[in-house]
Order: structure tokens, then C-alpha cells, then sequence
């Protein structure tokens, strides 16, 4: 039980934000209006992503230091579910754009900056894709999930705060937290940051078991 205790809090807190995400009260804006709920989804989307790419980040480290290939696989894992979730960032936040920017892509320098990230990553994929040796494969993958991880605070967080930006946050337009993020939005949104973090440590921690399942059955 007590290894399925946060997993059981995971998907109470994902129902909390499904539920009071859609129900309970908003601040009125002029434009963003109704969606400003997208918040509960978009946000945390890029939450996870950070959390898991982090994790992938320290297992290459421990890879190279180490040259066990569990810590391999942890990191390919890390980075798998980590990519799955940028897209769902990337989508619902297109969504969200489409109704207060009037389109769903306007080559603003935060989705720019995502999608090179994005880019980056499946490259990742790829790259692993088309090496057959397993220690070469692992060794070099590390290092390039290294170089990844350092290019997403420049791409992410600095160049796009230096320019012209109608994201939030970015380019002199202020985050949504310090004009509209009311004590009722915090009480959902803090939950539900907390509750995609979990899910997505969950997915991954399923990934990572199936992959060392295959890894130990493959050299028994």
C-alpha cells in the first residue's frame, strides 16, 4: 500500500482538477474569457515535462559515471514520457492561442523556442534509432540527452523573455499569476500541478518496469 499511495493521489488530484477546473468560478477577462481554465492543463503540461527531462538529465549523468545500463534505461524512459507530454503542452496550448490569439500558431518566440526543444528531443529518438551497439548507444545518448537538457533554459526561458512575446510571462507582457491567478484558481491549479507531476512520474515508472523487465529477460 504504501508504494501506491501517491499513485492513488495522482488520479484524486487529477479528479479534483477535472472537477473543479470546469466548475468553479474564474475571473472575467477581456479575450481570454471562459478558456483562461486551460491553465489547469497547459501549465502543469510543461510542469511535467520539466520534471521528467530533469530526471532523464540525472540518470545520463549516472550512466556515464556508472556505465550501468539500468540507468540507461531510466533515462530513455525519463525522456520518452518526457516528449509525450511537451506535445500535450505544445496542443493544448495551440488550442488555447486559437481562441484568444486568433490562430494556432503565430511563430511567437515561445513556441519557437518549444518547438526547436521539441525538435531537439525527437532527434534524441532518432539518434538512438540508428546505433545497434548497446554501449555505444547508451553512451552517446547520454551525453546528447545532457546537451539537450542544457538547451532548454536558453530556448525555453531566456531568449524568449528578451523579445517581443504575447505569451505570458514573456517579452514585458505580465504572467497570468500576478494579475488574474485568484485564491479559488490557486486552489486548483497548485493541486493539479501536483497531480499531472505525479501522473507523469507514474507513466514513466510503468515504462521504466516494462523496459527493465524486457532488459533482464534479453541478458538472463
Amino acid at each position: 500500500m504504501r508504494s501506491w499511495w501517491w499513485k492513488i493521489l495522482s488520479l484524486l488530484l487529477l479528479v479534483y482538477t477535472i472537477v473543479g477546473g470546469f466548475l468553479m468560478a474564474v475571473p472575467r477577462m477581456d479575450i481570454v474569457n471562459e478558456t483562461i481554465r486551460n491553465l489547469y492543463f497547459h501549465v502543469p503540461m510543461w510542469f511535467v515535462m520539466m520534471v521528467l527531462f530533469t530526471c532523464a538529465f540525472v540518470y545520463s549523468i549516472k550512466y556515464l559515471r556508472s556505465a550501468d545500463m539500468k540507468h540507461d534505461i531510466y533515462a530513455v524512459q525519463f525522456t520518452n514520457t518526457g516528449i509525450v507530454f511537451s506535445i500535450l503542452g505544445m496542443l493544448t496550448g495551440m488550442i488555447w492561442a486559437q481562441y484568444t490569439w486568433g490562430t494556432a500558431w503565430s511563430n511567437d518566440p515561445k513556441q519557437l523556442g518549444t518547438a526547436l526543444c521539441m525538435l531537439i528531443y525527437f532527434a534524441y529518438i532518432i539518434l538512438r534509432g540508428g546505433i545497434k551497439d548497446e554501449e555505444k548507444k547508451a553512451k552517446i545518448s547520454a551525453v546528447y540527452n545532457i546537451f539537450a537538457f542544457a538547451m532548454i533554459v536558453p530556448l525555453i526561458y531566456v531568449l524568449p523573455r528578451m523579445v517581443d512575446s504575447l505569451h505570458p510571462g514573456n517579452g514585458g507582457n505580465p504572467a497570468f499569476g500576478k494579475y488574474d491567478l485568484d485564491n479559488t484558481m490557486r486552489a486548483v491549479f497548485y493541486p493539479a500541478s501536483l497531480g499531472w507531476i505525479l501522473f507523469g512520474v507514474w507513466i514513466a515508472s510503468l515504462q521504466i518496469r516494462t523496459a527493465l523487465l524486457k532488459y533482464q529477460n534479453e541478458n538472463s
